[in-house]
């Protein structure tokens, strides 16, 4: 193992809910009709690929470029007081990055990406930070995962993967990775892409898993 590639929404911060509550207030506001399915569809979708979901999909009554302005406003005036960092997140990523390269690969937008990791202090520890809405494809698809495996120098097939989501965790097997999950339990992923991977407790645990 050459490096380590984390997730952060539901891994390094308690913001799957924040975002699925922000969105539907969003939503409601502009006319949209929530779906049964939308929360878990939109996970790990890209900025551009849920802006426009929620105008095409959920019925919002503006542009994908205003909805997408509208909600990550929203998201970082929230981020603003505090990210909802999951407690051990920033203990577990200072102990792996003592061992080897670590990176962020996110569906979240830069903006709270540096929020994050400015509010750790982590950003000297993490050198490639990437969302998905600079790398192409949102998860499902691989792209994010694999630029960050670049930006590292290294093969994907060489890193490991920390992973919450079904979409998340399909992302990193496509893009050849050895997977980490640590399941999200208020959006638990789909037990048949589990059942493929390596499942830790929590992320206190993880250093210890990667050993």
């Amino acid at each position: 193992m050459e490096a380590v590639v984390f997730d952060l929404d539901g891994v390094l911060v308690d913001s799957e809910r924040m975002w699925d509550e922000v969105r539907q207030a969003f939503a409601a506001t502009h006319g949209g009709t929530w779906l049964a399915d939308s929360t878990r569809a939109m996970q790990g979708m890209s900025t551009p690929e849920w802006a426009s979901y929620l105008v095409d999909e959920v019925g919002v009554r503006l542009s994908p470029e205003a909805t997408a302005e509208g909600v990550v406003d929203e998201m970082a005036a929230r981020y603003a007081q505090g990210p909802p960092v999951i407690e051990g997140a920033v203990d577990a990523v200072r102990a792996v990055a003592a061992r080897c390269p670590v990176a962020i690969a996110s569906s979240s937008p830069p903006v709270l990406i540096r929020a994050f990791l400015e509010a750790t202090g982590l950003s000297s520890l993490v050198p490639v930070a990437l969302s998905s809405e600079q790398t192409g494809a949102g998860k499902p698809a691989p792209d994010v995962y694999l630029a960050a495996a670049r930006e590292l120098g290294v093969d994907a097939t060489t890193c490991a993967a920390v992973e919450d989501s079904t979409n998340g965790l399909r992302a990193a097997l496509a893009a050849g990775m050895t997977v980490y999950a640590i399941p999200n339990p208020h959006f638990p992923p789909d037990p048949a892409v589990l059942a493929t991977v390596t499942v830790v407790d929590s992320i206190t645990a993880l250093p210890d898993a990667l050993r």
